[in-house]
């Protein structure tokens, strides 16, 4: 699970720095009022609903980027199934320390809990098929990469970070580029120019718009919008395995199973993200 903090130390440390300054900015007059500098204490990180737990790693760099002295001991692992009741982590350190990070440790691991919690429900669901469960953009400003994180850590899948590492042509890019030949064709002249070895997905509307991206062999992957489950099956069926398949749009945790036996490679939900429950956590003094 700590390949993702590898991958994308620099954005992960990045926010945690802009959300430390945002919430403790010129000091924590609270803590500072009530406790010496080296005051030392214990806490723990209670689980208070049935979840599946995730954000422990980025707890721990959370504390160690305020604190380095401050040590945390892992009682479980990322992506365990935790009931209520469970304790996740002890923590130690400066009392001062510990509390000006509180909240951030809280926010994170909280919201990354409940969005592992729903891929991890909405994956089982379809864990009969070979369909895989993508996130999207559809993130909190400032808070993608957590909850992208979070995605993993449940049992789901990344779709592209951001606009940056993969082209996604979709139906105004089309629209504005009066239709779907030209705007691939002015995708491989870019791809071209700038020297880019990145993935194409190209979104089809219908029937034609399949024929015309089939038509351009280097493309990764054909996203299918808005297409009922049968007829996103035929057209899996004309796509016949040539290239990667993805279904979108109005697919929830009540029609998933049904896109999922279409035999499409791919869903995307930007419900994993936007609609997960946070579960409920504490902090608290030992």
């Amino acid at each position: 699970m700590n390949n993702f903090y590898d991958t994308h130390k620099y954005a992960i440390d990045r926010f945690i720095d802009q959300a430390l300054e945002e919430d403790i900015e010129g000091g924590d007059h609270s803590s500072n009022a009530c406790f010496e500098d080296g005051l030392k204490r214990e806490a723990v990180l209670k689980v208070k609903d049935d979840c599946v737990i995730a954000g422990i790693t980025m707890a721990q760099k959370i504390f160690q980027r305020l604190d380095p002295s401050l040590n945390l001991n892992r009682l479980c692992k990322e992506g365990d199934i935790m009931e209520a009741g469970a304790v996740a982590f002890q923590v130690e350190g400066k009392a001062k320390s510990l509390l000006a990070s509180e909240r951030l440790v809280l926010n994170c691991m909280q919201r990354m809990s409940g969005i592992a919690t729903l891929s991890h429900q909405l994956s089982h669901k379809i864990k009969h098929t070979k369909c895989k469960i993508l996130d999207t953009r559809k993130t909190t400003p400032g808070f993608r990469y957590p909850e992208k994180w979070a995605v993993t850590i449940g049992g789901g899948y990344n779709h592209r970070m951001g606009l940056f590492d993969a082209i996604m042509i979709k139906d105004n890019h089309i629209d504005f580029c009066g239709g779907l030949p030209q705007a691939l064709e002015k995708t491989k002249a870019y791809l071209i120019e700038n020297a880019l070895e990145i993935p194409v997905i190209v979104e089809v509307r219908n029937e034609i718009e399949i024929d015309q991206a089939m038509g351009f062999p280097w493309i990764k992957r054909i996203l299918l919008d808005n297409m009922s489950p049968e007829i996103l099956k035929e057209n899996i069926g004309k796509i016949d395995g040539k290239f990667e398949t993805e279904a979108s749009g109005n697919i929830g945790a009540d029609n998933l199973v049904s896109y999922a036996e279409t035999g499409v490679d791919y869903v995307s939900m930007g419900a994993l993200t936007y609609a997960a429950i946070p579960v409920d956590l504490s902090l608290k003094a030992v």
